[in-house]
């Protein structure tokens, strides 16, 4: 792999923990002891308010008084990857030891050799098609696609896909982007597919296209980019949304008006982001701690707090390790036993039907 090689045979001699299997029940005492003689986790791209990683980094600060030196927080994936390109021969403050990126993100870092691998304690209860199998990269939390409904105005809450389309929803379903461009608007048009019984990929592009195609001629879509305000004024009542964006936004509305976030009975897809580790990590160590600490129950659950469904959800929800006062605040734990993860070739072969038959199957300009 270009790019690697040289540096994992330094890793491999120089770095106390070079081996993919090191996890918490092997040597905790080792690796905290390490990361802590590196003293310092140098991140990147982490708003303090998206998915509570403030509370998170400062969890991570008061268990282990490891300082973290947070680079950039508005940073997109794409300048986490330019960030760890531009600092390979820098141990500076300037290079990042961990990213957090869009999962698209992942496969291609460890193509470009830019990342190392490790394996969690709880690395078995991550599933398997959203980890790297060799370590390289592994999802971290993720969002599926919702109903945000303003029940002032929607008196009976659709439940499935299939009520859409029914006449009471007339002039009320929106999506949260344009499906000509937007990748979440992209992602449900497959997602209503996937309900009607196509398999994610090109037959979930057709299908979902039909779908909004019927739904357009029913009167019940509306071509406007849906958003807290649309929804509170009643312009679109009902909004396709990431769980998190709808959970979020009516904490954010406070009951004026009342809405209600429901996961669809069928057609649950996931959108996911992915953990992994410089291969220039400067502190290597306390990199791998980070990791240990994200993977935690207690790392987990403070992603949940921030409405990101952690990766290990239904392993946490199996063995009732999420606080009730937690629980009562999401749609049931039930709800996200379903969810799929389309691989990126999946995602790639609808979002082709999906962006270049829009404008002809369903002929809705969304703006």
């Amino acid at each position: 792999m270009v790019g690697y090689t040289k540096r994992a045979v330094a890793l491999s001699t120089a770095v106390l923990f070079a081996s993919t299997a090191v996890s918490f029940a092997d040597a905790p005492a080792d690796l905290v002891a390490a990361a802590k003689k590196e003293g310092t986790l140098t991140t990147i791209a982490l708003p303090h308010d998206w998915c509570a990683y403030g509370d998170v980094i400062a969890g991570f600060k008061a268990k282990y008084g490891i300082e973290v030196n947070e680079l950039n927080p508005d940073a997109g994936s794409g300048d986490e990857i330019e960030a760890i390109k531009a600092n390979k021969d820098n141990k500076g403050p300037q290079a990042p030891d961990v990213i957090d990126v869009g999962f698209a993100f992942g496969p291609s870092a460890k193509k470009d050799g830019l990342t190392q691998p490790y394996k969690v304690s709880t690395w078995d209860s991550i599933p398997d098609n959203v980890k790297d199998a060799e370590g390289h990269w592994y999802g971290d939390y993720y969002g599926v696609l919702s109903f945000q409904v303003n029940t002032d105005i929607v008196k009976e809450v659709p439940k499935d896909w299939a009520d859409l389309l029914k006449p009471e929803y007339a002039n009320a379903v929106a999506l949260a982007g344009d499906p000509r461009a937007s990748n979440q608007a992209i992602l449900a048009v497959g997602a209503a597919g996937v309900s009607t019984g196509g398999t994610y990929g090109a037959a979930a592009g057709e299908a979902g296209l039909k779908y909004f195609a019927d739904l357009n001629k029913a009167g019940n879509f509306v071509p406007v980019i849906g958003k807290s305000g649309t929804l509170a004024q009643g312009a679109t009542p009902i909004i396709i949304n990431w769980d998190y964006n709808a959970l979020s936004g009516r904490d954010t509305l406070k009951g004026n008006p009342p809405v209600e976030v429901v996961v669809p009975a069928s057609g649950v897809v996931a959108g996911v982001y992915v953990q992994a580790i410089s291969a220039y990590a400067p502190h290597p160590n306390a990199a791998k701690l980070w990791m240990e600490y994200l993977y935690s129950d207690e790392g987990q659950l403070t992603w949940l707090k921030g409405y990101c469904h952690p990766i290990r959800f239904n392993d946490l929800a199996k063995n009732n390790k999420i606080p009730k006062d937690l629980l009562d605040k999401l749609p049931p734990a039930a709800a996200y036993e379903k969810a799929i993860f389309p691989t990126l070739d999946e995602q790639a072969a609808a979002k082709e039907v999906i962006t270049k038959g829009w404008d002809k199957i369903v002929g809705a300009n969304v703006k």
